[in-house]
């Protein structure tokens, strides 16, 4: 019996080891089950990394190339302080305001059942649109957990409105809208309403954040939803399908970035019927002129209409020629491009001098207490020229991003990142009139019902990263200067690092450190801005013998060693500006302008000048004369003012009579005074006051 109650002893324990040997390779092949695809994840290639604000890696037209955002990092600096303000202040306290107005609850009351009206504009849509688009360019730079937690329950909501069909927007739902119309389903996308209901709009800003919250985070639910709309426009609109427009032109840049993301062909096309305009629509001219669209882009002769429109529809536009190389597009575009940066284009890099209409004006139509110069006209007008600049390499147009970047769009954020401009006059009272945009009279406000400003400056600062390099088929362009490190790789693959380091804009001396992963050749392209006559390179400590011309790029063709250095200096002299004489508000005024930064005058810095419209300033011979700069760190964040001698007259012209025979003219008596500038992107930062950038000049030595 001992025997086999032995032999069952051993079968019991063997049984034992043999279940506990089987449930730690189940728990482990359970542990392998969850690790695998972290393990495969990391070692698959991740594409939607490595794409730029655009991604132009396959556009056989792109000179340059872009890099993702993620590639830069930005070190304290001007950038890097309104960044962290954009990040922290102004994207949470917009999110807010937005719920707070009802904007998302547009989704909730046909996701959710939520019984309330819908709220806003036709086109609130687009506000969590941006606004997801805005944290996604942050969340390329480094995760937010709080802010991708929200952004990510948004998308579900929005993602549950879509109908099989893949239509998607609030606006047309078959309830009342705020206005109080309602859109029959039949009537959905049709000419008559795509004309004004921004369906196709919604779209369009549908894409571009979908776009990019994939490019963040890999997440493909939100791009899917997106392009399941686009698909069914696609599928049911165009040539011998139904008619299809752009009432507000931006889906032809969202259909072209979501082909870039695809490679799907039809979305390239479908942008193409939208850029050439359906002949078969039949619409009013001013219609024609106003939305920026309805005729073959091609057949456009000069900036008009909608400043906003007219960007995104030029953005769009080159965008399409970068992946065909039509050259009547191209030829179109320089001479829209030429048009508006020679006559219809204010100092700070603003666009659009009219009030009715958020428009253009005529060709030197450059009014200041009046000018309109709408914030995302200049966002629009950064994106039409990076993308110019993508398919020239050419720096007139970094020139002007970086124009519109410091002044018309910086202006457009309070330095508390609480409060925004819509509209940006050159010239103040110190209160605005009231209006649709400015209901109380200031110029900045903490909401607009019209909120497309606010969260387009958001998306603007996040992307900011992404901005700064490209790379070409020899080497890399520095397109914009600020404390930074580039952390990726040249064309061929071979890795490299640029630092730089320098306090611009307030000083003039950048200093970069470029190291290579080995050395190599290539040439480092170094952007020489259009203002900076005078300026001196050095590589390795020795003078560049090449020529330096302001306003191109410089290129550095060399054998590149980990940590060769470049040093550029560029002469920051404050310098007075004139206008062309067919600008008639400007005549006789000068603007003053330092290094990429246009001043202005504000009442609150005037010590004992009681109109701002009764100063002038002598200018002499050189128009870099006369001046005296001071950094104030406690004042609007830390600016450079700019000083200059000028001339308050005791009687004010407000006085006299309206008019007078010749001869007849009061002789003003003037005193000397100091006049104090500021950054024009600073003002209205302090309780309301005056504030002019056009100053009227007399000769040097005049009382």
């Amino acid at each position: 019996m001992a025997c086999p109650m032995r032999a069952r002893q051993i079968r019991f324990i063997w049984g034992q080891a043999m279940r506990t040997s089987f449930r730690y390779l189940s728990m482990l092949a359970v542990c392998l089950t969850l690790l695998v695809p972290v393990w495969l994840l990391a070692q698959t290639p991740q594409p939607w990394r490595d794409q730029g604000v655009i991604h132009l890696a396959n556009s056989p037209y792109a000179k340059l190339h872009t890099i993702p955002v993620h590639a830069v990092t930005i070190r304290d600096g001007f950038w890097a302080q309104r960044r962290k303000t954009a990040v922290e202040k102004s994207i949470p306290s917009i999110w807010k305001l937005i719920e707070e107005h009802g904007y998302v609850d547009n989704f909730r009351r046909l996701s959710k059942g939520k019984d309330v009206p819908r709220k806003g504009p036709v086109f609130t849509d687009t506000d969590p649109y941006k606004w997801i688009e805005g944290v996604a360019m942050f969340l390329q730079s480094g995760d937010r957990p709080e802010l991708r937690a929200i952004a990510e329950q948004t998308i579900d909501e929005i993602i549950a409105v879509q109908e099989p069909s893949g239509y998607l927007a609030t606006q047309f739902h078959g309830q009342p809208l705020a206005e109080g119309r309602v859109v029959a389903l039949k009537d959905r996308l049709t000419p008559a309403v795509l004309d004004w209901g921004h369906e196709d709009y919604c779209l369009g800003h549908m894409l571009q954040s979908a776009i990019a919250y994939y490019r963040a985070t890999g997440e493909t639910r939100f791009l899917d939803a997106a392009a399941r709309f686009a698909d069914y426009i696609a599928r049911d609109f165009g040539p011998e399908k139904k008619p299809f427009l752009a009432g507000h032109p931006v889906v032809e840049m969202g259909l072209i970035e979501l082909y870039r993301t695809t490679g799907q062909r039809r979305y390239l096309d479908l942008a193409a019927y939208i850029l050439n305009g359906d002949q078969r629509i039949d619409r009013p001219l001013q219609r024609v002129i106003y939305t920026f669209s309805g005729i073959p882009f091609t057949e456009r002769t000069h900036m008009q209409g909608h400043a906003v429109r007219a960007m995104y529809a030029c953005s769009g536009a080159t965008d399409y020629y970068l992946e065909t190389g039509d050259q009547k597009y191209w030829a179109t575009l320089e001479n829209l491009w030429r048009d508006t940066v020679n006559t219809k284009m204010y100092i700070t890099g603003g666009l659009g001098a009219r009030w009715e209409g958020e428009a253009f004006g005529d060709a030197y139509e450059l009014p200041n207490s009046r000018s309109y110069s709408e914030t995302c006209a200049a966002i629009g007008g950064m994106m039409w020229n990076w993308r110019m600049l993508a398919a020239s390499g050419d720096a007139r147009f970094t020139d002007v991003m970086e124009r519109m970047l410091y002044n018309a769009v910086n202006v457009g954020m309070s330095l508390d990142g609480t409060l925004y401009c819509y509209a940006n006059p050159l010239e103040s009272p110190g209160r605005t009139d009231p209006n649709r945009h400015s209901k109380e009279g200031t110029t900045r406000n903490p909401w607009y019902d019209v909120l497309c400003c606010p969260p387009n400056i958001e998306r603007t600062l996040g992307a900011l990263p992404g901005y700064m390099y490209s790379t070409s088929k020899d080497g890399l362009y520095v397109h914009l200067y600020d404390n930074s490190l580039l952390d990726w790789h040249l064309e061929d693959g071979s890795g490299l690092k640029v630092e730089q380091k320098t306090n611009y804009p307030w000083e003039g001396t950048v200093e970069l450190t470029v190291t290579p992963a080995k050395k190599k050749e290539f040439t480092v392209y170094l952007r020489i801005p259009g203002w900076a006559s005078g300026a001196k390179v050095q590589v390795g400590g020795k003078t560049l013998e090449q020529s330096v011309k302001p306003g191109e790029y410089l290129p550095i063709r060399r054998r590149w060693e980990p940590g060769d250095r470049v040093r550029l200096d560029l002469d920051m002299a404050p310098q007075l500006v004139t206008a062309n004489p067919q600008v008639a508000e400007d005549f006789g005024k000068v603007a003053l302008q330092r290094g990429p930064l246009v001043y202005c005058l504000e009442q609150n810095d005037q010590s004992g000048i009681e109109e701002l419209s009764e100063v002038a300033i002598p200018m002499g011979k050189k128009s870099t004369e006369g001046f005296q700069t001071e950094f104030r760190e406690g004042l609007l964040g830390g600016v450079e003012v700019v000083r200059h001698r000028g001339i308050a007259y005791e009687k004010a012209a407000s006085e006299g009579a309206l008019y007078r025979p010749v001869g007849f003219e009061q002789k003003k008596v003037g005193r000397d005074v100091e006049l104090t500038f500021i950054p024009y992107y600073a003002w209205a930062n302090r309780e309301p006051s005056p504030m002019r950038v056009w100053v009227p000049y007399v000769p040097a030595g005049t009382k």
